[in-house]
Order: C-alpha cells, then structure tokens, then sequence
C-alpha cells in the first residue's frame, strides 16, 4: 500500500497493487486465464517446492483474487488473505485447516443457519467434532474445550439473533488455552475488527456487504497473523507436523522467513489446491468494486436500519423488535458498544403479535423489499427464516440459534428511508387487516 493509512476508506480504494505493473491500468484488470507460462523448469520446480512465490495455476492463485485478499486483509487488520468459491467454504476451509478426524471445534450457539447444519451434520460426518457453546457466559468455551479441540468459532453480529458475540473474553480464554478463535464478521464489515479484540482468523461470506449488488457468489480467510500456532505444536499437528501431502513440508517451519502466515498458506497450497473451491476472478473484480464503496454504503445501511428498528418499535402490531442497538440486556449493550463502532448495522428482525400466518402476510405484501435468501445487498431484503434459510434445522436448533416462528428478517438497503419505512408500513397494514375484520 504506498499511501500509508489506518482509516478504511483510503484502505478500500489503495490497499494492494496501486495499478497494473504491466499496463498502467488504475482498476484491477480480470485475469481470466486457468494458467501461468512458467520462465523455465527451474522456475516452474521452484515455484511447486515454495521457493519462489508466484502464479502457477487459477484454482490455488490469481491476480486479480490477489488483489482482493491484500486489500480485505489491509481492512481487517490481517496479514494476509485467501478468496475462496463461497462463504460457506470460507467457513468449512476455516476449519478444516486446522481438524483431523477425532477433533473438535467449540462453535457459538448463535449462528446463521446454513453454518449450524454445516457443523451439526456434514463436519461430523467427515470426523470432525462441533460442541455449542452459548455465548451468554464466555466460560462456556473453556469448559466444553480439551486437548482435541482445535478452534473456537463465532459470528460477529450473528443472524438472526444480532446479539454481539464477546469477542475479546472467549479469544483470552482460548489464548490462554491455546485455542485460536475464528470470527465470521460477514454482519458487520467495517464496524467490527476482531482481530483488535484478539481472534486469530475472520472469515467473510463476500457475497452480502463486501459485494454489496447482490451479483456474485464468494468467501474470504483472513489470517490475523497473531496466533503462535508452533508454541503449540500437539494442538496443531497440521501446522506444525510433515505434511504428506507436500512432501513433508512443515507448515511452521517452512514459510517463517515469510512472516507469521503458516494458517494461510496452507489453506491455499492443501486445501484450496485439493478440495478447488476457488473463487472465480470475474467475481474477485466485482467485489473490489463492491469493496470501494463499503465505507459509505455501510454508513446508510446502519442509519436506515436504526430508523427502521424505531419505526418497528413503535408500531401497535409488532410485539418484539430484534435489533443490535436495541438490547434491553445490560451486557448486551456493553458488548455492542464494545465491539460495534459507528453503527449497529444493517440487519433488523422483528415478530409481529399475531404470530407466523401474520408474519406470512407481511412478507407477502411488501412491495419495494426484495423476499430474497440473503443479506447486504444495497436493496432492503427480507425473509421468513424458519421457513426458508433455517428451515433444515428443528424446532429445538431453530429456536436455539434465534428463530421464532413469527420471526422476520429484515435486510435494511440504503433507499430513502421515507420509501423503505412507507413499505413497512403498507405491509404491516395489510399483515393485520385480515385478523382485523375476523374480530
């Protein structure tokens, strides 16, 4: 980065190569190509054995995805980056880094849907271990941790529940354990940077608030290069043991002259190179054009989302307004107010007192909200959960994870909010109309 800055809207805009070395050209060039013409066979071998570090081949490295990672690891505060196919890769290559079978990860209770089936069903399933955690008491981790557990892992501002996950008590537990905490910060880009608050790794579905257009599909890794992974070398045989899968490098040891980026490289010579969840660079591209608008964009999103949580709040037909700024709990607000800064962000839910078939009406007539599966596009969004994004889950992990079922959730976009709050508005008339006139 040649302009030297800490404040995210210059690093969105200058974190990472400044123009193309080979054009001059000012905004990232799509490098569309599955290969790299190699300067000889002494180049090529040096680059397979990690001498030399360059392109080799699309699904482990791109320029463009290159691009990306520097710059969202400059924003978190990270050292280093790893752009994969989808967020949910991001958070099963997140893991998957650091587990082999018999192992377990300490997993917050509170967690979006798609992630709760990923670590209740399909990791236990390849042998790795998932145990809950509520994060309403921080000890919790410890006590549900042993000599197998290999990370603990969170959501930021976890959806649908939008309580604060504290970040800062569950990493010193874990550092003092030897347990690396690995935080999904896809909520709360911008107003959030857990490694300030000592998580070892961030992970971010790109495909909400970082993209921003609702386009493209991806993930990131991002190592916080703070975690001493070889002071713990029985806790981390991944890391710190030969790995046969190429040839006996020991990850430690074999990148230190480096820097402190043992996680990430592995994650994208082993994993990404084997398991190819690669994120293609035409979609890199679109979410560095997302990413240079994220600081004004997440700016609206928090404003419109705390007018409209008022507005819910207010209203005689919803009985309960989730909503991170809105906590009556007093720990609540201390973690929001300690980890969110400049905004609560962009995610509202709410249950109207007429209960699901009301919360049904509702969705049915909204108008200017989209009734989509998914969060941070620039437009207002909303869903059902318990019926779509956790419908997978049972009643009990549903209500375990902060699904009703009259729960409604709301992805505040950036229009005018005169036309997002007349929406609601019509909506919520139409919602508790019917039930009106049947009295």
């Amino acid at each position: 980065m040649t302009v030297k800055s800490k404040n995210p809207e210059t690093i969105v805009l200058h974190a990472g190569p400044r123009s193309d070395h080979a054009t001059g050209a000012v905004a990232v060039p799509i490098f569309q190509t599955t290969s790299y013409e190699f300067r000889s066979t002494e180049h090529a071998a040096n680059l397979f054995a990690l001498k030399d570090f360059g392109n080799i081949y699309s699904r482990i490295m791109n320029p463009t995805n290159d691009a990306l990672e520097q710059k969202i690891a400059a924003l978190e505060g990270g050292v280093a980056a790893l752009a994969v196919g989808s967020g949910q890769a991001a958070s099963a290559l997140s893991i998957q880094n650091l587990c082999r079978p018999g192992d377990n990860v300490v997993s917050s209770t509170d967690l979006y849907g798609g992630t709760w089936n990923l670590f209740a069903n399909t990791l236990p399933s390849m042998g790795i271990t998932v145990r809950f955690a509520d994060p309403a008491d921080p000890e919790a981790f410890r006590r549900a941790t042993d000599e197998r557990t290999r990370a603990y892992y969170a959501e930021t501002l976890p959806n649908p529940k939008l309580t604060v996950f504290p970040i800062g008590e569950v990493a010193a537990i874990g550092r003092e354990l030897g347990v690396p905490l690995i935080m999904d910060n896809t909520a709360a880009p911008m107003i959030c940077r857990p490694f300030d608050h000592g998580a070892a790794i961030v992970v971010h579905s790109t495909t909400k608030y970082i993209g921003g257009h609702g386009t493209s599909i991806g993930g990131i890794i991002v190592d916080g290069g703070n975690f001493d992974w070889a002071a713990h070398p029985q806790r981390f045989p991944t890391l710190n043991e030969p790995d046969p899968s190429y040839h006996g490098a020991v990850w430690t040891e074999a990148v230190k002259p480096l820097g402190p980026i043992a996680y990430i490289i592995r994650a994208r010579v082993v994993l990404l190179r084997d398991i190819g969840s690669a994120m293609s660079p035409f979609n890199a591209f679109q979410f560095i054009q997302g990413l240079e608008t994220l600081p004004l964009r997440m700016r609206e999103h928090c404003r419109n989302a705390s007018e409209v949580a008022l507005y819910l709040q207010r209203h005689p037909a919803v009985a309960r307004v989730i909503y991170a700024g809105m906590h009556d709990d007093a720990e609540q607000r201390r973690r929001t107010s300690t980890y969110l800064r400049g905004g609560h962000g962009g995610l509202v839910g709410f249950e109207l007192g007429q209960g699901r078939e009301a919360g049904a009406r509702f969705i049915d007539a909204l108008k200017l909200f989209y009734h989509v599966a998914n969060i941070g596009d620039v437009r207002s969004l909303a869903i059902h959960p318990a019926t779509t994004t956790h419908s997978q889950l049972s009643p009990a992990d549903q209500l375990a994870s902060g699904v009703t079922p009259g729960y409604v959730r709301l992805s505040v976009g950036i229009e005018h909010i005169d036309d997002i709050l007349a929406d609601l508005d019509q909506a919520l008339a139409a919602a508790t109309q019917p039930m009106a006139k049947a009295a």
